[in-house]
């Protein structure tokens, strides 16, 4: 009788009310009347699959298609075709859902002809000695007066980081860019097929008296990606050298004095510079073969202070930095080149 008045209860009150009004337990209510086994629990059905009830039915979607393809709207926007038809007293969609539509139809695009350019090929250049890949670029050094620039060209070896060749004017010209490579080719004693010269994109790099003299050399030209700094790594890291020294002035009086600040760095940079790149050997020692004689007189110095004193030397006795045997603009990558 109890269970009988409980079940009768429970649509009213619900069964912890009526189990606690006839101090029945609910626990054993509710065991008492438990289907054994369970039911199995209906599948679920994944969000995706499940109707969308402010979702249009297949017809309505078809008859916004129809009058988008419709001869009078064929040639209009979906937002055009929407508020005529709205203008019209006809609300068929909303103005994404024309879009959304279109797009699942695959008749949306850019209708207008795009132009398409191919990847830029990375430059990927080495070189083993000297005169074999110079790169050169051009940077600003600052005049007397606002908006008063020296334009200082540098040819650099990337091999021994010599500066084969650089000049300061007082404009950017692809004409003076062609004397001093010319020059520099000349002085340096480059003959052809020998040479590989790398810059950016600025335009006297790409201008034609350039390309055309480097063509009469015999001189490969090589250019850095659009929009890509370090694609010239040696040039960008040797004016960031002149331009932090101590004594780089933050304007110069006057063209002389900026030739005569420029003749003082390249003498030291080339001449002077221990270049960490180089095994700290200095660009002309590299340049000119003598940097291998330069590390055995500092092997020697080192064997004689591990003589001296072999307990300060713990792991092995000590060696000069080697000189690098080679140098890259961009190395290829090993993993990809492992795979191919």
């Amino acid at each position: 009788m109890t269970d009988q008045a409980i079940t009768t209860l429970s649509p009213q009150i619900g069964t912890r009310a009526a189990c606690d009004a006839l101090g029945a337990a609910q626990a054993g209510y509710y065991r008492r009347h438990r289907i054994s086994p369970a039911p199995a629990r209906p599948v679920p059905v994944p969000h995706r699959d499940r109707p969308q009830p402010r979702a249009l039915s297949t017809e309505e979607r078809q008859a916004i298609l129809d009058v988008l393809h419709s001869e009078r709207f064929v040639d209009l926007a979906p937002g055009e075709v929407w508020a005529i038809l709205l203008d019209e007293g006809v609300y068929l969609g909303s103005q994404s859902t024309f879009y959304r539509l279109l797009r699942a139809a695959n008749e949306t695009r850019e209708r207008r002809r795009q132009a398409t350019h191919p990847a830029a090929v990375k430059p990927e250049l080495a070189a083993t000695a000297p005169n074999q890949v110079y790169s050169w670029d051009i940077t600003k050094l600052h005049g007397p007066a606002k908006w008063t620039y020296y334009y200082l060209y540098v040819i650099l070896d990337i091999y021994s980081r010599y500066a084969v060749g650089w000049m300061l004017a007082t404009r950017e010209s692809a004409a003076l860019a062609e004397k001093l490579i010319a020059d520099t080719c000349t002085k340096q004693g480059i003959g052809r097929g020998q040479l590989t010269i790398h810059a950016d994109r600025g335009s006297s790099m790409t201008s034609k008296p350039v390309a055309f003299l480097l063509a009469d050399l015999g001189v490969t030209q090589s250019h850095s990606r659009p929009h890509v700094s370090n694609d010239n790594p040696f040039s960008e890291a040797q004016f960031k050298t002149l331009k932090y020294r101590p004594d780089f002035p933050g304007r110069f009086t006057s063209i002389e004095a900026a030739r005569a600040h420029c003749q003082r760095f390249f003498t030291w940079y080339n001449q002077q510079h221990r270049h960490s790149g180089l095994g700290l050997h200095t660009p002309a020692d590299v340049h000119h073969g003598l940097a291998h004689g330069v590390r055995e007189q500092r092997a020697v110095v080192l064997c004689a202070a591990y003589n001296a004193h072999p307990e300060r030397f713990v792991s092995k006795p000590p060696e000069p930095p080697k000189i690098p045997t080679n140098s890259w603009i961009n190395p290829p990558d090993e993993t990809k080149a492992a795979t191919q």
